[in-house]
């Protein structure tokens, strides 16, 4: 008994020598305010992206219907987004209070020591059904993918430390492994919306409808002479340009689609005219990504300097919208330069021309290529494996996937995730530890010269990340 009194006590609590009941008691604040904490990210985050949302639609409502009807829609589309933000809210909310409940229970069951090793596994795990919060209906596949893909970084990193195995980790470490990764993602990605928009979400599809800056005439031509199907679309492509002052005369037996795609004009002046004009989209696109962190995350900051972060968050606004507008552009220019050499367009040239539009990410800042390069990867293996699930050859297998696959999926990279911040911390950037340590409270480690280890290096690591922020700033400037 008196073995199991002095037993250390869960989730970092200290023993203040009041008993059981304390501990009880810091057990349960420690989850509410983990449940609370969450709620208000989730709800911020998605709660900022829907009101940028419903701005643009009743802008676009407000040019087009001026009667009651008009008026009723407008309500509906708010009290819809006002339900989205609190689903959201919900599930983060719900996460955190569930792993920090089963991260307690665990601990004062089994014993902190004991458990140590798989505690946050098990935690993490069981919380990742809390997606189903988001909606019983909707699923989030390309977000379970993304964060897959982290969780596979932070064991990688954690692989990379193995003296035994860590030669088969070191691809994580290449300089431009990135790059690499953005240039694969990019092969799918774009001759999926040519090819098989279906494969994509459709506010992803209406992303690179707008940002490709084609007629949706021009896409479907293209993708009837790549699949070799009858080109019906040359009436309406030739429409098209006539609307905007170009006569062109498509030849219905053509093996190359440039003139599809710029008409008379050359590849390389399309790719800078092209360029230019997907800038001015692309600023639109990025200025309330960096103003927005810029207002609410700095906001103490940017009554004492606001000129220092206002001019960080315009020239961060500027690198971006160019890494955005050369993507695009590069992604015709590539194509279009491809199928002249091997005369012909088929999915194959399609997937190389569009390979190393990706090299456009080095335009980027460093330390957000991978965060890209991630998104877009999970978005090229979701579209990738719909491209297989649809074939013909895997029909007899279909009934063997789970019915919510993103649950699944999400349920174990969080799991991974939470086990690398219990006890693999130093693979996390300090500025995302401090995020999480706010929400879940942070760790103990059961070996107080580990834990002041553990301090100095997360001092020294924010010491470094904000010295190489602000040499970027100043070179950039």
């Amino acid at each position: 008994m008196a073995g199991r009194d002095q037993a250390p006590l869960p989730g970092g609590l200290k023993d203040s020598g009041c008993g059981g009941e304390d501990s009880f008691l810091q057990a349960l604040d420690r989850c509410i305010a983990a449940a609370g904490k969450g709620f208000a990210i989730g709800a911020g985050l998605r709660g900022g992206l829907v009101i940028f949302a419903v701005m643009a639609r009743l802008r676009k409502a407000s040019l087009l219907l001026r009667s009651s009807g008009g008026r009723i829609a407008d309500k509906h589309l708010v009290r819809n987004a006002l339900k989205e933000t609190l689903r959201y809210g919900f599930f983060v909310g719900a996460f955190a209070g569930v792993y920090t409940s089963v991260d307690e229970l665990v601990a004062s069951l089994v014993g902190f020591g004991r458990s140590a090793r798989w505690r946050s596994l098990v935690a993490g795990a069981i919380a990742g059904p809390s997606l189903l919060l988001t909606g019983p209906k909707t699923r989030h596949t390309s977000m379970a993918l993304y964060i897959l893909m982290r969780a596979a970084v932070l064991a990688a990193r954690c692989g990379v430390k193995s003296k035994k195995v860590g030669w088969l980790f070191s691809p994580v470490s290449w300089k431009h492994g990135d790059v690499l990764l953005m240039c694969l993602s990019s092969s799918q990605i774009l001759s999926a919306w040519i090819l098989k928009p279906d494969t994509l979400p459709s506010s992803y599809v209406s992303f690179l409808n707008k940002h490709g800056g084609k007629d949706m005439s021009v896409v479907r031509g293209i993708r009837e002479l790549a699949l070799r199907e009858p080109l019906t679309s040359l009436a309406k492509i030739q429409e098209h340009y006539r609307d905007n002052g170009t006569e062109i005369q498509l030849d219905p037996t053509m093996k190359v689609p440039c003139t599809m795609i710029h008409a008379n004009q050359l590849c390389l002046i399309h790719f800078l005219q092209f360029i230019g004009d997907a800038y001015v989209r692309s600023v639109m696109v990025y200025l309330p990504v960096y103003l927005g962190p810029a207002v609410v995350v700095h906001r103490q900051g940017l009554l004492k300097r606001p000129f220092t972060i206002l001019t960080k968050s315009l020239l961060g606004t500027a690198r971006s919208s160019l890494f955005l507008a050369t993507y695009c552009a590069s992604a015709w220019g590539w194509t279009c330069l491809l199928f002249r050499l091997l005369n012909g367009c088929n999915p194959a040239t399609l997937a190389l021309g569009t390979f190393p539009t990706g090299l456009a990410l080095t335009i980027e800042k460093k330390s957000r290529r991978m965060e890209i390069a991630l998104y877009c990867f999970s978005r090229a293996l979701e579209s990738l494996g719909l491209c297989i699930t649809s074939s013909a050859a895997f029909q007899p297998h279909h009934h063997r996937l789970p019915k919510r696959t993103d649950v699944v999926l999400f349920s174990f990279a969080t799991s991974i995730i939470m086990h690398c911040y219990a006890r693999e911390r130093d693979v996390f950037r300090s500025k995302y530890l401090n995020v999480l340590d706010w929400v879940f409270g942070v760790p103990r480690s059961d070996d107080p010269v580990q834990r002041s280890v553990d301090k100095k290096r997360n001092r020294a690591q924010k010491t470094k990340e904000d010295g190489d922020d602000d040499e970027r700033a100043n070179s950039a400037a």
